[in-house]
């Protein structure tokens, strides 16, 4: 067997020192802009750590105090269903945009629950492992923002509202119930008085704004068969709320998703038990992706820049970092961009969005709000 190759060995102060011809003292004052060093010799000391490649331990930022260059980033969600998500490649795409930038690094985990995420962050500040952290999928009840604030670990919350109790960690957030309320508007005045709203996951808060709103809106309209059913947001239960929903008598004659993954699957589970769509259910995604573009029909979907909402979130951290005060920065509202998956609910004899005929199963009941087990 070839012998095992060493690892290439990383430049040191020492070498920018011999390299130089200077101590290793003026290296340390150059190299972090001290007083004690010569314009020129600052100059030629850092055109030298260059030449070599050499970069500043993190250890020894943290031990300074100086940071690490590293920002966290912690996912308390079913790993099984990230690798699909648009929404989450998109959000870190535009927080990495930012982030390189500065020449700071993303360090992701994901984990099972909120208490596993507490215990990571706990981790991260007592290691000085990350300057500052990215929160996202805020609760009703959520321990995260007091801990952060206890820790006085910089943090900006992704999709919360501002929360005064907690006035050092930043907040982005997008008007969910805007949001809603501009779908409903949308299929009432196409005349769907059955509206299912099939939801993510039941703690996030984001998932129970969308719920309530869309539960005032139709109260506010005199609507009494909508309903929310809350999912983990994979196709798997998309599809299997779908037939379940579809199967009652009588049926909704608008879905509404609360990602692109599960409209799809939707859409194909209604294909199966053989509602046309839109004649006989209309179909609105939350999220708008390619996914929504690429289908028969096209999905209607609210769209936002999801990349712009992680950027402005990475740019919210690096003003916190900055010294800056901690603020509340909302997002445009996402907007309803009609396809072929909506339209008026059709009427006249053999019409399932009429009468039911030809819905699978016999729910015989109005649905109401349920989760999917």
């Amino acid at each position: 067997m070839p012998p095992k190759r060493s690892p290439a060995r990383r430049p040191t102060m020492k070498d920018i020192a011999r390299r130089a011809g200077v101590s290793e003292s003026a290296v340390s004052f150059a190299l972090n802009d001290r007083p004690g060093v010569s314009e020129a010799t600052r100059a030629r000391v850092r055109r030298v750590a260059e030449q070599l490649g050499w970069r500043p331990s993190t250890a020894a930022r943290a031990l300074s105090g100086e940071g690490v260059a590293t920002v966290g980033f912690v996912l308390a969600r079913p790993a099984h269903t990230l690798g699909v998500d648009s929404f989450f490649l998109q959000l870190v795409s535009g927080i990495q945009e930012v982030l390189a930038e500065r020449h700071l690094g993303l360090l992701f985990q994901v984990v099972e629950n909120v208490a596993d995420e507490c215990a990571v962050y706990r981790r991260w500040w007592a290691e000085h492992r990350v300057d500052g952290v990215l929160v996202v999928d805020p609760r009703a009840d959520d321990p995260r923002p007091g801990l952060l604030d206890e820790l006085g670990l910089p943090a900006v919350v992704i999709g919360g509202a501002p929360d005064e109790r907690h006035p050092e960690l930043s907040t982005v957030w997008a008007d969910d119930a805007g949001a809603m309320a501009s779908v409903v508007d949308e299929l009432t005045a196409l005349g769907h008085r059955r509206i299912v709203h099939i939801a993510g996951l039941p703690g996030l808060a984001h998932t129970q704004r969308r719920i309530t709103t869309l539960r005032a809106e139709s109260e506010r309209r005199g609507l009494t068969e909508v309903s929310s059913v809350t999912t983990d947001y994979s196709d798997a239960e998309g599809a299997a709320v779908t037939r379940r929903v579809l199967g009652a008598c009588p049926p909704p004659t608008a879905l509404i998703y609360d990602n692109d993954v599960m409209a799809v699957a939707g859409l194909a589970a209604a294909a199966e038990l053989g509602f046309r769509v839109p004649r006989d259910v209309s179909v609105v995604s939350w999220e708008d992706s390619a996914l929504c573009r690429m289908v028969t029909p096209r999905l209607s979907a609210l769209s936002r820049d999801s990349a712009e909402f992680g950027r402005t979130a990475a740019r919210e951290l690096m003003s916190l970092l900055d010294g800056h005060p901690a603020r509340s920065v909302g997002v445009p509202m996402p907007r309803l961009t009609g396809r072929g998956s909506t339209g008026r609910r059709a009427r006249g004899p053999g019409s399932r969005g009429q009468d039911g005929r030809g819905a699978v199963g016999s729910g015989g009941v109005p649905v109401t709000d349920m989760t999917s087990e």
